[in-house]
């Protein structure tokens, strides 16, 4: 995958894209991230990126041609055309869905803004989809872009060191995931289930499956709303909710 961002603060990249998991995908060609200034397209020779808004108003508006041009640079002689991503506190909510959508692509490039908004033509004409990571406003969308992008780049081939790991997330499989333990057994009186160290994979299955929905269940009900439960899942609700009502 190629993954570019246009951004008008390309440092701010360097200490994300140079640790952790994203270099390593880097390092295995899992993934090449270009960062590119936008400035470097502005159209004027005091290299302005911004003006006014017609028909006044607070606030400073991005030009469409610095984008526009740099947009053209990074996809000229591509034989397929990248999904263009505006980062934007209008978009749609970033899922882990979406992210699975986005790392079959071959080709991402995100738009991360400043000032008060983008001039429309960028919307209308460049962008593929809009994305938002929360209702809030950031002051740029950098920190957007780069949730994102790691978010993506873990789920491509080989990029984690176990396969199952992006499979099982949180919300990949539609629940939450299950409690993790790790040596040692015991440590100041609490102890790890006695299920997780009895050997039986069949039982720490299950386990694992029922205190992931359970998990769902206590945190994010709403998931359960489109969620296939099963016949077993369904007993296990019933006895939690029982549970609930003779506490309260």
């Amino acid at each position: 995958m190629r993954i570019d961002v246009l951004s008008l603060f390309p440092p701010m990249f360097e200490g994300v894209f140079g640790e952790s998991i994203l270099k390593k995908a880097q390092e295995k060609k899992a993934v090449e991230l270009n960062v590119i200034n936008f400035r470097d397209f502005s159209p004027n020779r005091h290299n302005n990126v911004d003006d006014y808004p017609y028909g006044g108003g607070a606030g400073m508006v991005l030009k469409p041609e610095p984008i526009f041009e740099a947009i053209d640079h990074v996809t000229t002689s591509k034989a397929s055309s990248p999904r263009i991503v505006l980062m934007c506190p209008q978009g749609e909510r970033f899922t882990q869905r979406k992210a699975e959508e986005l790392a079959k692509e071959e080709h991402l490039v995100f738009i991360c803004g400043h000032y008060e908004g983008y001039d429309e033509r960028i919307r209308e004409h460049l962008v593929t989809d809009e994305i938002s990571i929360g209702d809030f406003v950031l002051t740029g969308g950098e920190l957007g872009a780069m949730v994102v992008i790691d978010s993506v780049v873990r789920l491509l081939p080989e990029v984690l060191g176990n396969e199952e790991s992006s499979v099982k997330d949180s919300f990949s499989s539609g629940l939450l995931e299950h409690p993790h333990y790790t040596r040692p057994a015991e440590y100041k009186g609490m102890k790890v289930p006695s299920v997780l160290i009895s050997g039986n994979h069949a039982h720490i299955e299950e386990w694992r499956e029922k205190e992931s929905l359970k998990r769902t269940w206590q945190r994010r009900p709403d998931l359960l709303t489109s969620y296939p439960l099963t016949d077993q899942h369904k007993k296990w609700i019933k006895e939690w909710e029982k549970d609930k009502n003779m506490l309260e």
